[in-house]
């Protein structure tokens, strides 16, 4: 054997150790694409770890642990899921998901839904380079997309991570519109209770002293996220969802980390509609309840 064969083959040898620590690194799962993960910049050409990019896979990881065994019960009987991803960014969700559930079932579809016109150009781009014919892209708002015509009627599925502000109220609409089976939600920067809380706040203060809670500045914004969330789950629970929540990832990893997964049961709670509309009227919210908080006409 001549010495460049040799070289070439301790090259081989040396290749296939590097590819298996960065999976073993990662905690990738079977036949899951390198080139992917480079393509999306988590590893290097060279498959080398991206540090900055290793914190955002290991919130998407953790994310699509609650979302495989949902897709997969959907998909079980061999029904095509069909899945929404909004406030999609640079689709790494969307990518993963593809990559690990849509592409060895052969059927169903995503659509990743995104208002900066470059990144959906990367993803389309990109997407078609990998050969993920059924991955849509679209340049729109999470509002759009509830009113686009071109959609599917029904969608199995709605996601989104980090949709800032009303984007998420956004997507729970979209979801309940599209009759959805399932919608996975991580909320972020909620800012539309807050100011209406920094609004009346001096009303409060005269009328409880519970407004002592959100009588600083941070203390305001920090009541606002957490009563959304609150008035979120209310809601999903009044239009006939199940809902948990809890912990995506570890604090260290993202401040904004709450995790509400809500399954459709049908069976719409009374309960949760009247707790929804006392705390919409104790916090002076009321406003919400005609654009953001429609309830259902018939409860249980």
């Amino acid at each position: 054997m001549s010495k460049h064969n040799k070289a070439a083959k301790g090259q081989t040898a040396s290749a296939k150790p590097a590819v298996q620590d960065i999976a073993a690194q990662l905690e990738l799962k079977p036949g899951q694409s390198i080139e992917l993960l480079k393509a999306l910049h988590i590893l290097t050409r060279d498959g080398k770890l991206n540090q900055d990019s290793r914190r955002k896979l290991k919130q998407v990881y953790h994310l699509y642990q609650f979302i495989e065994p949902i897709l997969q019960e959907l998909g079980k009987e061999g029904q095509a899921v069909t899945l929404a991803d909004h406030g999609a960014g640079k689709s790494y969700l969307g990518f993963i998901l593809y990559d690990l559930y849509f592409k060895p079932q052969g059927q169903g579809s995503i659509y990743g839904i995104e208002t900066r016109a470059p990144l959906v150009e990367a993803s389309q781009k990109l997407a078609a380079e990998l050969g993920f014919e059924r991955m849509h892209f679209l340049n729109m708002s999470v509002a759009e997309s509830t009113r686009a015509d071109f959609m599917p009627e029904r969608f199995d599925v709605v996601t989104a991570l980090h949709a800032c502000d009303t984007a998420t109220d956004d997507a729970i609409a979209f979801g309940l519109q599209k009759k959805a089976k399932a919608m996975v939600l991580v909320p972020c920067c909620q800012a539309e209770v807050a100011a209406c809380l920094r609004q009346t706040k001096a009303l409060s203060l005269t009328r409880t002293p519970l407004a002592e809670l959100w009588r600083h500045p941070i203390h305001t914004r920090e009541m606002g996220s957490q009563i959304t969330n609150v008035l979120r789950c209310l809601y999903l629970e009044a239009c006939g969802y199940q809902v948990t929540v809890t912990e995506l990832v570890g604090w260290e990893h993202s401040m904004k980390n709450e995790l509400i997964v809500a399954r459709y049961t049908g069976h719409k709670k009374r309960s949760a509609a009247e707790r929804l509309q006392q705390l919409l009227t104790e916090f002076g919210l009321e406003s919400l309840a005609q654009h953001r908080f429609l309830l259902p006409a018939q409860t249980s």
